[in-house]
């Protein structure tokens, strides 16, 4: 019997740390007993059996075999492809009517229930953003602004949606089924398409969902900013670790923190119970380090002095 809500994570053994930790938070704020599915190559069930539970359900990748592709496309290689067509195929399964999809490198912080997911039992909240303070960063605007930005738009003159107001998400939404099946019947199946002839076009699932359910509607959009405080770039996380902005800070205004694993892999497993300099220290070489206690040091000296010469 279909739910009405559930989560989705997509993960592999590479990533069964993050996985780890993130089911261990999960589990930890589930305040509804929302089922999670995590939809594993059928080589990793085995390692993955663990973390299973009364709301953990394993699934084998190869369930969705006939959507899945075997080589790369649109340059990125076939994993990638295939965990992004397993988000978008996965409500053919019938076992959620709408579902979150989470990474692996995610992490919940505080207690969530199903009503922050959904507007009534039915509709689910969409999180819907123009991302404009990545916009403004330059080397982010370099590095991956311009030729996302190029692509969602190839998207949307694909779809026929106008709007010179483009409205999406990197992820960590809400999929609705309803939309999905529109998605499928009325956009897919006309051209003959399958989910990966989609993302061969441009290879961003949730700017396909996000922009068909804006152009034709299927279900009522009820916008929110995203659930997750998603560090990009090490930029951005080290400005938090310096401004001192802790993981109690960051919980007033999200359900949880994603340390894009992506730029950090090389890093560690990154904790929200680490410290200040233990999260800093992670980034820099010894000598930076010293460097870094060495001008702190200085300057409470100076501060010191200043006070007793007054």
């Amino acid at each position: 019997m279909s739910q009405s809500f559930a989560m989705l994570l997509k993960s592999f053994a590479g990533d069964f740390t993050y996985a780890e930790r993130m089911i261990e938070s999960f589990h930890r704020f589930n305040r509804d007993n929302v089922t999670l599915y995590t939809v594993v190559p059928n080589v990793d069930l085995a390692l993955f059996a663990p973390l299973g539970s009364d709301t953990v359900i394993l699934i084998a990748e190869e369930e969705f075999s006939k959507h899945l592709v075997a080589s790369a496309v649109h340059g990125m290689r076939a994993g990638y492809i295939n965990q992004e067509i397993v988000k978008l195929a996965f409500w053919e399964k019938g076992l959620a009517d709408n579902y979150l999809c989470v990474d692996s490198d995610a992490e919940f912080i505080r207690d969530f229930r199903v009503q922050d997911f959904m507007y009534d039992e039915q509709t689910p909240y969409s999180v819907l953003v123009e991302d404009k303070e990545l916009e403004v960063e330059p080397t982010y605007y370099r590095q991956y602004w311009q030729s996302r930005e190029a692509e969602l738009r190839h998207i949307a003159d694909l779809i026929g949606w106008t709007s010179p107001v483009i409205r999406t998400c990197h992820g960590h939404t809400v999929l609705s089924a309803k939309v999905l099946q529109s998605f499928v019947e009325d956009f897919l199946n006309p051209r003959g398409w399958d989910y990966k002839d989609a993302l061969a076009e441009a290879p961003y699932e949730f700017s396909w969902y996000n922009i068909w359910m804006q152009f034709a509607t299927p279900i009522d959009i009820h916008a929110r900013e995203p659930w997750f405080k998603v560090f990009h770039h090490e930029g951005q996380h080290l400005e938090y670790l310096m401004r001192g902005i802790t993981t109690p800070d960051i919980a007033r205004g999200y359900l949880g923190i994603i340390v894009n694993s992506n730029y950090s892999r090389d890093l560690g497993l990154m904790s929200t119970s680490a410290t200040k300099p233990e999260s800093i220290a992670r980034y820099l070489s010894y000598g930076e380090l010293a460097s870094v206690l060495t001008s702190k040091l200085r300057d409470t000296a100076r501060r010191r002095l200043r006070r007793h010469a007054e």
